[in-house]
């Protein structure tokens, strides 16, 4: 759900497709920031896929892949894209509108 500023609200279920190519440092750096960033602001509400277009390819072109690792939000809407390790916790949870609850854009 959205709220009225068009942020998703603290009841959203994310659902998250981190787009990787094999067990690379960069690769393996995003996803452990991602799973840190998604439970620290996320509980409970979030799913996350991991997938290697060294074994699955062919998958990048559902979602236009064009660099890795790339995170796509595709829950709740609208469609967000991410590219890079996700290191930089503040730029990707102002990016998948993880505001903490009681917060409000500026």
């Amino acid at each position: 759900m959205m709220d009225s500023n068009g942020a998703a609200d603290d009841t959203a279920e994310f659902n998250l497709r981190l787009y990787v190519a094999g067990q690379t440092p960069k690769s393996l750096a995003a996803i452990a920031n991602l799973q840190k960033i998604c439970e620290e602001n996320l509980a409970g509400r979030y799913k996350i896929e991991v997938i290697d277009l060294v074994v699955s390819p062919q998958l990048a072109a559902g979602d236009q892949i064009v660099a890795i690792p790339t995170l796509v939000r595709r829950l709740p809407p609208p469609l967000k894209r991410m590219i890079g390790d996700l290191s930089n916790s503040e730029k990707v949870i102002v990016g998948l509108d993880l505001r903490p609850i009681g917060k409000s854009r500026t």
